[in-house]
This record gives C-alpha cells, structure tokens and sequence, in this order.
C-alpha cells in the first residue's frame, strides 16, 4: 500500500478524527506504546546489538511495532525507530547507553554543521523505509500506521549538548550568539526532516507526528524562530506533495505558545503534554483535532487515580475530534495490565 492506495479512511478512527470527525468513542494509542515495559519488547531488544541495530533491522523493528498492537488492539501502530536516526544518517556519530540514553559527538559551531551530508540521509535510512512497507501488509485494516520524526529544534538540541537531560546552555549559546550559524543547521534539519517524512510516507505512513520534545525551554521571540517557523516549512512542503497525509505537532512544553504554533504551523492536530488545562485545550480543540494528555505516572498508578484522569479529558473534548493518548511517552515501570484497563474504561463509556 502506498499513499496514492489508502483504504478507506472511514474504517480507521484515527484518521477520521485527524481530519475532524467527533466520535463517541475517541481512537487512542499511545506515545512508546512499543518498549520496555512490555516483556516481549525486551525479548525482542536482548537480539540486537544496540538500540540503533534495533531500528535498522526490519525484521525487529517491525516486531515490536506490531507487538502493542497485538496485545491491546490501539488504533494505530506508530513506527518503531528514534527522532536521532536523523542525526546519525547526517553523519553525526550517535550512540545509546543503556540507563542513561543517547550519546552524541556534540557540534561545536558552523564547522560542524559544514561536515553534516544531507544526501546521505535517505540512502542511510532506507532500512526504515523497508519496515515502514512491511507493517503496511501486516497491520490490521483499521488501524491506521503512525510515521514520525523529530523537529529541527529538538533534535538540534541534541547535536549539539551532545545528549539530553542537559540545560540547553550549548545549544542556546550557539543560537543566541551566532543565529545565522545555527539557523544553517535548522535549515539543514528541515530539508532532511522533510525527505524524510516524505519517504515513510511514499513507503505507506498514514499520518506523520514532529516530535519537538523541547520546544518548551525557548522564550518566545527564540521559540517563533526555531519552533514554529521550521515546522511551518515542514508542514508546507510534505503538504505541497502528500495534501491528504495529516500532520500530527506536539511542541511538548509550549504552554501558551501553544496557540500560536496551531494558528501559524498549519498542523492539522496537536499532541498536548500533561500540563494542558482542558480549558486551553478545548479551545485548541476549535480550530484542529487535538491529542493527549493523561499523565504517563497515571498508568503507572492505575485505579481509581487513572480512571479519573481519563474521565477528565474524555468527557472534555468528546465532542470534537480528538484522539486519547498520554501527555508523553509511556515509562519502563508501567504495569502492562495497567494500559489494559485504560482501554477498557476509555471504550467501554
């Protein structure tokens, strides 16, 4: 299946709700709803030599993407790989430790953004591609199939603190002190971003998600710039070529920024982090559909806690699309039997 071959969206309630139907019952699924707390993903993991040979290796790859579906039937399947394969396909060495995550050689000026090669990129990442056609034959008709990558500003981030978890003095340092510099490497990660959402979905991604992880570190003259400006030309050309393929924003962190980055990038839904008001979202809610935003701790905690914050958002936003998911990714200590009780309550209102 390609995206010139779609199904008819109508048996698929993601698709209907991203393109602006209210439903009774919201579509869901969930951001890492493939990793660690699930025991047949760290079966899985133990096979690869690293996390990167896990997202370069189809066979694997595709595994532990279909395994959530397998077990809880979600709505749709989100690709199996990571927002750094950008970087590394770059030419930037990455690699992961484990309990302490991504490694990076960290960039130090416009000498390092004049040795990235953006013609490696889709040579490099074509084994994604090659999963991304694979899951389109194996996943079930109603279920629709999630390609993603990072924004420019997040995974510029990376590059050059050289890592996460940092206060972002390197990578802000570069971008207040040499603009010009540093808007070359956005720009860079806007053109490779671009070919790169646009092959998964030549390969058979339904809807594609920019994951800004930390867009909400940026005052807001920095967070129009780096933000909501690369986005925007993201939006405008994987749109200009594939009109129909909606794009999913989550600016995780923004705030009230958040309106502006709905009215000014032309997303067509927003992903919400935990700390969305219902207020503000439901006024977001007047303009795209929206996604989100249960506290991840919340499924850790299951019960009556859980069952409570789900009532919250569901009976908020029921009346117009929206699509239930976490206001971030689901964490390694989450009791798998805890996202089954999710889905229960969430589709038995």
């Amino acid at each position: 299946m390609t995206a010139q071959s779609r199904p008819d969206e109508t048996i698929k309630p993601l698709l209907r709700a991203l393109h602006g139907r209210a439903q009774a019952v919201p579509p869901v699924w969930l951001m890492r709803q493939a990793g660690r707390y699930l025991p047949e993903y760290r079966q899985v993991r133990a096979q690869a030599r690293s996390f990167l040979d896990l997202c370069f290796s189809p066979d694997l790859a595709v595994e532990v993407t279909l395994q959530p579906i397998r077990r809880y039937g979600f709505d749709a399947a989100i690709l199996f790989s990571d927002i750094l394969v950008v970087a590394h396909a770059l030419g930037q060495r990455v690699w992961f430790v484990e309990g302490e995550g991504p490694k990076l050689e960290p960039m130090r000026g416009p000498e390092s953004v004049a040795r990235l090669d953006p013609t490696s990129v889709l040579p490099r990442l074509e084994p994604v591609f090659e999963t991304v056609r694979r899951l389109t034959r194996a996943l079930p008709r109603e279920t629709t199939l999630i390609g993603f990558a990072g924004a420019p500003w997040t995974v510029a981030t990376y590059m050059v603190e050289g890592g996460g978890g940092h206060d972002f003095a390197a990578v802000k340092r570069f971008a207040y002190a040499d603009p010009d510099g540093f808007g070359r490497l956005i720009d860079i990660l806007v053109e490779a971003t671009t070919r790169y959402l646009g092959a998964q979905i030549a390969a058979g991604a339904e809807v594609v998600q920019l994951f800004d992880s930390w867009a909400g570190v940026l005052p807001e003259a920095a967070f129009r710039r780096w933000v909501i400006d690369p986005t925007r030309a993201i939006v405008e050309r994987v749109k200009r070529r594939y009109p129909g393929v909606p794009v999913i924003g989550f600016p995780r962190g923004a705030g009230m920024l958040y309106a502006d980055y709905v009215r000014e990038t032309s997303v067509d839904a927003v992903s919400l982090d935990t700390t969305v008001p219902m207020s503000l979202a439901g006024a977001l809610q007047q303009r795209v559909a929206v996604q989100g935003n249960l506290d991840p701790q919340l499924v850790v905690v299951g019960g009556d806690a859980m069952r409570r914050g789900i009532a919250t958002i569901a009976d908020a936003l029921r009346d117009g699309p929206f699509v239930f998911n976490l206001g971030h990714g689901i964490v390694p200590e989450t009791p798998p039997e805890h996202v089954h009780e999710l889905l229960r309550v969430l589709r038995g209102r």
